[in-house]
């Protein structure tokens, strides 16, 4: 039997059937299918904005995370494509973004919110806020205000917070207990606290705070002398010399003030940061914090030793501290993080109303409304967060490899109608209780505005309780 094809002679059956065999396309090599990796959780259809390099937003986007880290962020679809979550949060009309970083807190001080308002700094100091710490400091106190403070970080999207202050293994403590991440410092400074009643006992409390947390996977722990005009030379060195031995950062207040310049000139003949150069105060990772009072001839210093400078627009206003060169640092590519300071000179912890003040102040006083930008106001309170703390290899931006802290925000309130550009979003519109999702180290810690690692009620009855031993102190 043969066959005949158009314009070809008839052919054997035997020939037909083998051209027929070769002429069938081969089965497809096994692949994935859709859908077919499977991770822990997949964030999606968001509006994503990963803060990486290129200042990639995408949208709809989502983000594939598994056990503690990031591993993919793409379009929704792509993700949709290759990564199946044993669990999915659609965020359709949310923004996701890198958790938020405060590179300057006093977190137990948050019981001392409203204290004493409208004074200058060194008034508030020396006449109401170390004399209520004389008398109310203790470990259970500050285990109080650290679970209050944490709450109220969570609510409001931070995941990472630099903390100097006292009892800090009761910081820690909450740290672990929350969920959050810290850059934990333990204060050191020349009079008697309720921890320490000596700079050396300052200092021996915080080697033994460091060896205790050095490998802790939330908790990074520091050495916080607090300013060049709270401690002798010896001291400061002393400090340097802890967190280079352990490699650990170095936290100080840095030229907060006009009358910390003037402490400094008349002592050493030197502005702040001046005299801390002038020492070799500086550990590979040192972050100053406020950093106001410094020349642009102390700008092109500290970019070039590769210090970090924690911005407190709030506080510096409201104590009328003065204004931090902020645009000379971005222009010289200082290390540059954004912070809220104690919410006892804030009076709150909330990093969008930081990062909105931020902006808002710096263009106010140079008359350019150019100047900190909505993406450079966002890039302070997330990656240059990270890069003022040494730990931009890690945290800061959505991208793979990276450690899963993430948040989301809600943009459905009147106020956030419409939305053209996320990023104008994120800084002049959104506060802190539009955080609807709050994630660290891969580990939800707030979804729908309930926090659940914390006792909110509980923390907030401790906490009235707590201010009543304030009240009688400073009566």
């Amino acid at each position: 039997m043969s066959r005949t094809y158009a314009g070809l002679p008839a052919l054997p059956l035997f020939l037909v059937l083998v051209l027929a065999a070769c002429s069938t396309p081969p089965a497809p090599a096994s692949a994935p299918q859709a859908g077919d990796t499977e991770v822990a959780l997949v964030l999606a259809n968001a509006t994503v904005v990963t803060m990486d390099g290129a200042n990639r937003v995408i949208s709809p986007g989502s983000v594939a995370i598994d056990k503690n880290q990031i591993v993919a962020v793409d379009t929704a679809d792509a993700i949709a494509g290759k990564y199946r979550g044993r669990e999915r949060i659609d965020l359709t009309g949310h923004i996701v973004l890198p958790g938020l970083i405060n590179t300057h807190t006093h977190a137990a001080m948050v019981l001392y919110r409203g204290l004493a308002d409208d004074l200058a700094l060194m008034d508030w100091l020396q006449k109401y806020l170390f004399p209520a710490e004389a008398k109310t400091l203790s470990p259970e106190f500050v285990r109080v205000g650290t679970r209050l403070a944490a709450l109220e970080m969570i609510r409001s999207g931070t995941t990472l917070f630099a903390d100097m202050y006292y009892f800090e293994e009761e910081v820690a403590a909450v740290v672990k207990e929350s969920g959050m991440r810290g850059v934990l410092g333990q204060t050191i400074i020349e009079f008697p606290v309720a921890d320490a009643k000596t700079p050396a006992d300052g200092l021996t409390r915080a080697e033994a705070f460091i060896r205790r947390f050095q490998d802790d996977e939330l908790i990074v722990p520091s050495v916080a002398p607090h300013s060049m005009y709270t401690l002798d030379t010896a001291t400061l060195l002393a400090s340097r010399d802890l967190a280079i031995k352990y490699g650990v950062p170095l936290q100080i207040h840095l030229a907060e003030t006009q009358d910390e310049v003037r402490i400094s000139q008349e002592r050493y003949k030197k502005r702040p940061a001046g005299f801390l150069d002038s020492i070799d105060f500086w550990a590979p990772i040192t972050l100053g914090a406020h950093g106001v009072w410094i020349s642009p001839e102390e700008v092109t210093m500290l970019t070039a030793r590769g210090i970090g400078v924690a911005h407190n627009p709030e506080s510096n206003m409201k104590l009328a501290s003065g204004t931090a060169p902020v645009p000379g640092y971005l222009s010289a590519g200082t290390k540059l993080g954004l912070g809220t300071d104690g919410a006892a000179s804030n009076n709150d912890l909330d990093m969008f109303e930081s990062m909105r003040q931020a902006a808002f102040l710096h263009k106010l006083v140079s008359g350019d409304p150019r100047v900190v930008s909505a993406q450079q106001a966002l890039s302070m309170a997330t990656i240059g967060g990270a890069r003022a703390l040494g730990m931009q290899d890690r945290l800061g931006s959505l991208e793979v490899g990276k450690l899963a802290d993430v948040i989301a925000i809600r943009t459905d309130q009147p106020r956030q109608v419409p939305m053209y550009d996320p990023l104008s979003h994120l800084v002049y519109t959104t506060r802190g209780d539009d955080v609807v999702l709050t994630m660290v180290n891969g580990k939800v810690l707030m979804r729908d505005g309930v926090v659940h690692t914390l006792n909110a009620a509980q923390i907030i009855k401790d906490a009235r309780g707590a201010a009543d031993l304030v009240r009688k102190a400073v009566q």
